[in-house]
């Protein structure tokens, strides 16, 4: 570790006049003065003060950190008790506190969540859309829109909701609920609520707070509850997301909720030529994914024939492909280049004891495990108690009546001496009693009616003290082995709700990689004008025509034997020296003859790898090409121009009989004399009639 010591002052000779140092002139802010300091023999640098303390600068300060505290833990993470963010904590308070098992307008959940939150009823309406739609909590009566369109909701004093069943018995108990005041003081709110739902991970959540961000990918409830239990009987367990649109998923770098996962949309085969879309990867829309379809066709990635989205209850969109096309093409090019196929990544933040953190599935779900454990022993103490307390006034109650005590209080003329009678009439009954009788019991006992009194009947009031004791030893049973009281009580949840909430993403299909350039449509047809001197695929020439995809190069050789690829050009002037345009093959062969004034040569070579957009020479400098044309021919037909007491005017050659080598060989030698031309076929000028000798290449 590197010495963090600051070094010694170093000490000023005796002959050094001291140096002091020199206050500059106010600056206008306060006073305040940045002040030089200068050493004999040392250039004069401008002393930076590590932190300037100001008002105005320690304002800043303190309330920067003070947003950033508030956006991370109060509006943006949500907290790993429960699960939630505050707005929808307060949504749910709100709910809570009128729920009547009838539906409410949501306007009114709206208001009477203001009433905890700071904030607009904007921001209140989508927070409980989105709550409503993950169909856990919220029960909606009304238009909530569609996950799958992407269509909002109605205005909320159209919508009506309520809490479901889940949320009421496993997320609200206000005897264990730590509470404070609200924003403005007159209301309190909970902290936290006692959840014993995994609801981290069953919601999932996706929030940006200053300096951080967090994305939970929803999972599904009963294989949450699978997972708890497993962690209550120490066995192992694995858990992967599962998104409402469904969708195939490839979980291979979703590692325990660290990395990400690729979901892919269903699509199945109609005919041979059509293809139709059942299932939405998460985050994507009909419309937003026909969008991506329509950019791509576009962009010149694919071809679609039409697209037609039927979807209304359920996703449905056909797409039908052009001539030529199969569906499986179709398929693989929609997963290579559209939204049909999606990665998210996943980052598990959460506020833990008022502090973000990172986390993985497990470690959260153990978490809400421990959670549970002690929220349903804190929920069965409270019950043990609530039975004793019962237990001990019924049997109060009892003696009281059945031995007629308050007999013994009709003489009694004042407060004091009631009171003393009841606790004197009770004293031969201490045994019968489960604890000392408080001033308390005797307040609740003069409270009994005289038609109680009257109506009394001992057998039923034995019957329910027999009950109340048998639920109080279930209670103390319980409490011996929470553990197992807590197994019960998944296994219970999972029963009832497991086949509520079925998996809607496939999962453990491993999705075959698709090879872009392999799928890719040939979109595009490059042509060359000589003309004009432009190449590309908006030119309209009539040489090297060529059909290309999106992700084709270009190869470019012109007659001075310089050659490049380039990207695939809209319209690239070259000029009128072009001598080759193609696609570009580092294994494909090519035949070239040229001339350097002094003799004439032809090679076979592979132009291999290139820098894309960098010049290259195929031939000698101050030469030029008699003939390039990819692949070899069969005969190269020479012919020589006339020359004085010249008497073999042309010539073939077998080009096959060349070994293959990098553009930058010489080749082999055709000849010395002038050449007029070397083509692939007898052309005008050829002498049938004439002998015809080979070249042969030494």
């Amino acid at each position: 570790m590197a010495d963090m010591t600051p070094p010694p002052a170093e000490t000023k000779p005796a002959a050094d006049k001291e140096t002091r140092p020199k206050p500059a002139a106010a600056n206008g802010n306060g006073g305040a003065h940045i002040v030089a300091e200068e050493t004999p023999g040392v250039a004069h640098r401008p002393f930076a003060p590590d932190k300037i303390e100001l008002p105005l600068h320690r304002r800043v300060d303190t309330g920067f950190l003070q947003y950033a505290s508030y956006v991370i833990r109060d509006r943006a993470i949500p907290n790993l008790e429960d699960g939630l963010k505050p707005v929808q904590r307060r949504i749910l308070w709100a709910l809570h506190r009128g729920d009547d098992g009838r539906f409410t307008k949501v306007a009114n959940v709206v208001g009477d969540t203001m009433k905890f939150h700071p904030h607009g009823d904007a921001s209140i309406g989508d927070a409980l859309v989105v709550l409503a739609n993950k169909r856990y909590l919220i029960e909606g009566q009304g238009n909530f829109g569609n996950v799958f369109t992407g269509d909002p909701a109605a205005a909320p004093r159209y919508i009506e909701c309520r809490l479901t069943e889940l949320a009421r018995t496993e997320l609200f108990n206000n005897d264990i609920t730590q509470f404070v005041p609200n924003y403005d003081g007159k209301q309190q709110e909970p902290v936290v609520f006692p959840s014993k739902l995994p609801l981290t991970l069953m919601l999932g959540a996706e929030g940006i707070a200053v300096g951080m961000s967090c994305r939970i990918l929803p999972h599904n409830f009963p294989e949450l509850l699978e997972a708890q239990i497993a962690i209550l009987r120490k066995q192992p367990f694995k858990c992967l997301p599962d998104f409402p649109t469904g969708g195939q998923m490839d979980a291979r770098d979703y590692q325990d909720g660290k990395g990400s996962v690729k979901v892919r949309a269903k699509i199945k085969e109609k005919d041979e030529s059509t293809v139709v879309i059942k299932e939405l990867p998460p985050g994507t829309t009909t419309e937003s994914l026909t969008n991506s379809i329509e950019d791509a066709v576009a962009k010149g990635k694919l071809k679609v024939k039409s697209i037609n989205d039927y979807t209304s209850e359920s996703v449905e969109i056909e797409i039908k492909a052009p001539a030529g096309v199969s569906a499986q093409q179709l398929t693989d090019a929609l997963f290579a280049f559209t939204n049909c196929e999606v990665t998210i990544s996943s980052r598990i933040t959460v506020i833990k004891e008022n502090r973000p953190v990172e986390l993985t599935v497990s470690e959260v779900l153990r978490e809400n495990t421990d959670q549970l454990v002690r929220v349903l022993k804190l929920e069965l103490e409270l019950k043990q108690h609530k039975l004793e307390n019962e237990l001990h006034f019924r049997t109060l109650e009892r003696i009281f009546i059945e031995e007629r005590l308050y007999k013994d209080i009709e003489k009694c003329k004042t407060n004091e001496a009631v009171v003393a009678a009841v606790f004197e009439g009770f004293k031969p009954f201490k045994r019968q009693m489960l604890r000392e009788l408080a001033d308390a019991d005797v307040e609740r006992l003069l409270q009994v009616r005289i038609r109680r009194i009257s109506l009394f009947d001992i057998h039923q009031h034995r019957e329910e003290m027999e009950q109340t004791k048998a639920e109080l030893a279930e209670t103390q049973k319980h409490l011996k082995n929470v553990v197992k009281f807590a197994i019960a009580h998944l296994e219970g949840l999972l029963e009832k709700y497991g086949p509520q909430y079925p998996r809607l993403t496939t999962k453990g299909s491993r999705h075959e990689e698709v090879d872009v350039k392999a799928v890719a449509f040939k979109a595009f047809k490059v042509a060359y004008d000589r003309e004009s001197g432009y190449v590309g695929y908006k030119v309209n020439g009539d040489e090297f025509k060529t059909e290309c995809t999106k992700f084709d190069k270009i190869l470019l050789v012109f007659k001075d034997g310089t050659y490049k690829v380039t990207e695939l050009p809209e319209k690239l002037f070259v000029g009128p020296e072009l001598f080759f345009c193609g696609l570009p093959d580092r294994e494909r062969v090519f035949t070239c003859a040229y001339t350097d004034r002094k003799a004439s040569y032809l090679k076979r070579f592979t132009f291999g790898g290139t820098i894309l957009n960098k010049a290259y020479l195929c031939i000698p400098d101050k030469s030029r090409i008699l003939y390039f044309a990819p692949d070899t021919p069969k005969v190269l037909y020479v012919r020589y121009k006339p020359a004085l007491h010249q008497k073999v005017h042309q010539q073939t050659c077998d080009p096959a009989k060349i070994d293959v080598k990098s553009p930058k060989t010489r080749g082999r030698m055709l000849s010395i004399k002038d050449i007029s031309s070397v083509t692939p076929e007898p052309t005008r000028g050829w002498d049938e009639t004439a002998a015809t000798t080979e070249i042969v290449f030494v």
